[in-house]
């Protein structure tokens, strides 16, 4: 029965694996955090609304979460539950947790074809692509046996999500409220060397920054006039960019090298950079890719163990999206 159970998991992740073009960025970016926040590694964020209830997933923060990545675990779901021996054994939490650690570690083996939109994970205005096989970020064990989560609600998003224009202080206690030190918070934020973001998410930063400066003084010139390109004023609002604009589709230590440039694209990231009292881990992270990927899977594995839902916490769903 064991053996089965790690076949059908294998196989429920080469389901995940196919969609990742899409569903990475969601993964990475928002979705495994998202998921954590505000209810703990329960899978609440896969939750659908109801016409009684409106579900974390569709709180405004969540917009950009995709919807690929959500459809993505629940086959992987039925995939497992297929077989009988399986069946009703293997939480939807845990799958979304497996489903984050691979595609961090293969998250690298996706090109795209056919693109016209900038970004990697969710080409909001493509219609093609394809996989093959390279090697990716870190890969690390996924600590299992979690529950899923019997609540899920738009309202209890709010304040529970790290926001573009965050300085230091508001991250720093953000992640503190769920036992993440500053370290941990500055590891997790380089999530954001893959995916994307809409265009009115940093606007401010190149437009209206302050009456001194139209465009925030942090932010690399060059970079600057080049998502002015991306993003002129009145751009269509599906339109977004890749965040790490130097290697948008590997899982690396790149995102520092970028924060050195002054090309972190939010207030948010930036800022691990300009503040003193954080740069010194960037320069090193920076410097070093293994250090890195020891910090990264450290801080995603205490990550994975917030809130997690047991005995009468939570149950096993039978549908992803639906309680039972």
């Amino acid at each position: 029965m064991a053996h089965a159970k790690l076949v059908l998991i294998a196989a429920a992740a080469v389901l995940i694996l196919c969609q990742i073009p899409r569903f990475a960025n969601a993964q990475l970016r928002q979705n495994y955090y998202a998921n954590i926040c505000p209810n703990g590694c329960d899978a609440s964020v896969i939750v659908a609304s109801t016409g009684n209830s409106t579900a974390e997933k569709d709180h405004p923060d969540n917009i950009s979460l995709a919807g690929d990545g959500f459809d993505t675990v629940i086959k992987a779901k039925a995939a497992i539950d297929a077989v009988a021996q399986c069946r009703n054994r293997v939480s939807c939490a845990d799958i979304l947790a497996i489903a984050a650690r691979d595609v961090i570690a293969l998250v690298s083996s996706f090109v795209t074809l056919d693109v016209r939109a900038i970004s990697f994970t969710v080409f909001c205005l493509s219609n093609s692509w394809a996989c093959y096989n390279q090697a990716g970020g870190p890969s690390y064990a996924v600590e299992l046996g979690r529950m899923d989560g019997l609540r899920s609600t738009a309202a209890s998003v709010t304040g529970k999500l790290p926001q573009p224009g965050f300085n230091l202080n508001q991250l720093t206690s953000l992640f503190a409220a769920n036992g993440l030190s500053q370290s941990d918070m500055i590891a997790l934020s380089a999530a954001h060397t893959l995916g994307f973001s809409h265009c009115g998410s940093f606007a401010s930063r190149i437009y209206d920054f302050s009456p001194q400066n139209p465009v925030d003084p942090t932010l690399n010139r060059a970079y600057a006039a080049q998502l002015q390109a991306m993003c002129p004023i009145d751009v269509d609002p599906r339109v977004a960019v890749n965040m790490d604009p130097v290697t948008p589709r590997a899982f690396d230590n790149q995102y520092y090298k970028n924060l050195q440039q002054g090309m972190g694209l939010f207030t948010s990231d930036q800022v691990l950079f300009t503040d003193a009292r954080s740069r010194p881990v960037v320069d090193s992270w920076a410097q070093s890719a293994a250090a890195f990927d020891r910090a990264f899977v450290a801080a995603i594995t205490k990550l994975g163990r917030v809130g997690v839902k047991t005995g009468a916490n939570g149950n096993i769903r039978r549908e992803c999206a639906l309680f039972n």
